[in-house]
């Protein structure tokens, strides 16, 4: 995979879970966008979208560790999907299905759903860690690009003003 998803082997995906079951298959998907053309690259992200961030807000187990990959490929100047992928980090960024409803069950509720609601502290952290990668992509050339990674950066911005 040469320098691009160098660390992708250490993470244990068979143990993990993503939306559609075991992530054993995030590994090639993120490995389809890198060095895929533009088409069948766009289609791995979707893929990834459905897995990672499924209907568009609910994260899996699998979402946080797959977030620094996602990041980088993103920043990657082979990659053709960058815009995509910087519209999947931004959903991955603002989900909170499982934050609002361990919420609206009230406190006993809440410990049911720790677990997930904790997924969802470490994706946005996972996805703020990225944020030297945006503000180059916001930077950059490609207008489309740049748009969606300042959307990005508008959300990270407001999530830690109100954690202040």
């Amino acid at each position: 995979m040469g320098s691009v998803l160098r660390g992708l082997s250490r993470v244990p995906w068979g143990s993990l879970q993503d939306a559609q079951g075991p992530a054993g298959e995030i590994p090639a998907l993120l490995s389809k966008v890198a060095w895929a053309d533009g088409e069948a690259a766009t289609a791995a992200v979707e893929e990834l979208g459905e897995r990672l961030c499924s209907l568009g807000f609910v994260v899996a187990e699998a979402t946080a560790p797959a977030v620094p990959f996602l990041v980088e490929l993103a920043g990657a100047p082979q990659v053709s999907s960058a815009r995509e992928l910087v519209e999947l980090l931004h959903r991955i960024a603002v989900a909170r299905q499982w934050s609002e409803t361990a919420a609206a069950g009230g406190p006993g509720h809440a410990a049911t759903y720790a677990r997930q609601v904790g997924w969802e502290a470490d994706v946005r952290a996972a996805v703020g860690a990225g944020r030297p990668v945006y503000e180059q992509l916001a930077a950059g050339g490609d207008p489309a690009v740049a748009r969606a990674a300042r959307q990005l950066l508008e959300v990270l911005d407001r999530q830690e003003e109100s954690t202040r």
